[in-house]
C-alpha cells in the first residue's frame, strides 16, 4: 500500500496520542499539531481538523485550504455548526467521541475518493481549464482560488458540458451520503464559483427546480 500522510490538528494531546497510534497501525505516516500552525504548507494527503483552536478559527483555517480534503472531528453536533463546515469545504464531519474503527473506514474511503481524480489530464470548456493533476482551476490561464469543494462541483460539470446535473445527483457526487446538509448547500457552492468565474459566470447554467450545466460560452 503506497503510505499517505495524513495531518491531525487537534488541541487535545490525548486525541493527536489515540490517533497517532491507531492511523499508524493502519500504515498511515501521521503528523500532529495542537494548534493551526503549517496547516496551509502541509503535504499530506488528509487533515483530520477540530476547529477549536487555541491560535486561530479552526473555521477560517478551513475557509483558506485548497487542499488536501478536511476530516472535521467536533463534540459540536449543532446543525448549523455541521452545514457550515460542510459549506466551507470540508469533505466529512465526525462527531466526537468516535468509533476508532468508523473514523479509519471514513478516512480510507475520503483517501480512495481523493485518489479516483485522473492524472496528467486538462478538462477544458470555453474559457476554463480544470487541471486534474494539481487540484486547479484556471480562466484564461488565471488561477481561480477555489475552495475545494468548489473545485470538484466545477470539474464534475466542466466534465459533463451541456448535460444538466441534478442538485441530488451533486449533493451526492461531492458531498457523499454522509452529507447532514440540503440541497441548497449546492446552490451556495454555485453562487461563489459564479462570483469567481467573473464575465464568464454565465457558463453555468440554472435549470430551474432541477439543477446546472454547463456550456462552453457565457
Amino acid at each position: 500500500m503506497q503510505e499517505r500522510k495524513i495531518l491531525c490538528i487537534d488541541p487535545n494531546q490525548n486525541i493527536l496520542d489515540l490517533l497517532t497510534f491507531n492511523l499508524e497501525a493502519s500504515g498511515y505516516i501521521v503528523e500532529t499539531n495542537t494548534t493551526g500552525q503549517g496547516a496551509l504548507s502541509t503535504d499530506a494527503s488528509l487533515i483530520l481538523l477540530d476547529p477549536q483552536l487555541p491560535d486561530i478559527s479552526g473555521w477560517d483555517l478551513l475557509s483558506s485550504i485548497e487542499k488536501p480534503p478536511i476530516v472535521i472531528l467536533s463534540e459540536n453536533a449543532d446543525e448549523d455548526a455541521i452545514v457550515q463546515a460542510f459549506e466551507l469545504g470540508c469533505v466529512d464531519y465526525i462527531l466526537k467521541p468516535f468509533s476508532v474503527r468508523e473514523l479509519l473506514a471514513r478516512v480510507k474511503a475520503v483517501l480512495r475518493r481523493f485518489d479516483n481524480y485522473p492524472v496528467d489530464e486538462l478538462i477544458r470548456v470555453g474559457s476554463i481549464t480544470i487541471d486534474s493533476e494539481n487540484y486547479e482551476a484556471y480562466r484564461n490561464n488565471e488561477k481561480l482560488q477555489l475552495t475545494l469543494k468548489e473545485y470538484e462541483l466545477l470539474k464534475l460539470l466542466a466534465e459533463t458540458p451541456g448535460r444538466v446535473l441534478t442538485r441530488d445527483f451533486l449533493l451526492d457526487r461531492i458531498w457523499g451520503y454522509e452529507f447532514y446538509g440540503e440541497t441548497r448547500t449546492v446552490d451556495v457552492h454555485i453562487r461563489h464559483i459564479r462570483m469567481k468565474l467573473g464575465d464568464d459566470a454565465g457558463m453555468i447554467e440554472t435549470v430551474r427546480g432541477v439543477g446546472y450545466r454547463m456550456t462552453a460560452s457565457a
